[in-house]
């Protein structure tokens, strides 16, 4: 298969997700945890861009493997997420310092966005072990 071949495929599948998901994935999920990279000069930031450098590069293979949207997926997510949550409400609870008003809305909202995030992640983590390895959109 060839680069352009795959990267179509991953496209498709992508886009053969229902409506609400890609708008979920692209509109909120993915810049709520990007904008981590315009906060580097506050711990949330900080480990909120590791964490997502994390996911870019765990994630990043499996869709290039799967050639799409796999349940696999998820499953760097939780290994990102949890410590992440733990940090972000120890953030809040005092650790590491004051915090200013553009870091503890960070926080919030990437508790928020996250918490949906593990919600979808932890029931597609266990489909993907019990079996549900299909990639949509792939035939």
């Amino acid at each position: 298969m060839t680069f352009l071949e795959r990267h179509q495929r991953i496209w498709r599948s992508y886009r053969s997700l229902p409506g609400w998901v890609q708008i979920w994935v692209g509109a909120i999920l993915v810049p709520a945890n990007a904008a981590a990279f315009f906060l580097l000069d506050t711990l949330a930031g900080q480990l909120a861009a590791a964490a997502a450098v994390f996911v870019v590069l765990t994630n990043g293979p499996l869709v290039y493997w799967y050639c799409g949207m796999n349940r696999a997926l998820s499953i760097p997510h939780l290994v990102a997420w949890i410590p992440l949550h733990v940090a972000l409400v120890a953030r809040l609870l005092g650790w590491g310092g004051a915090m200013g008003s553009a870091e503890a809305v960070f926080v919030w909202v990437l508790l928020g966005v996250n918490s949906v995030s593990l919600v979808f992640d932890v029931l597609d983590s266990w489909r993907w072990w019990q079996g549900e390895r299909e990639t949509p959109g792939v035939g």
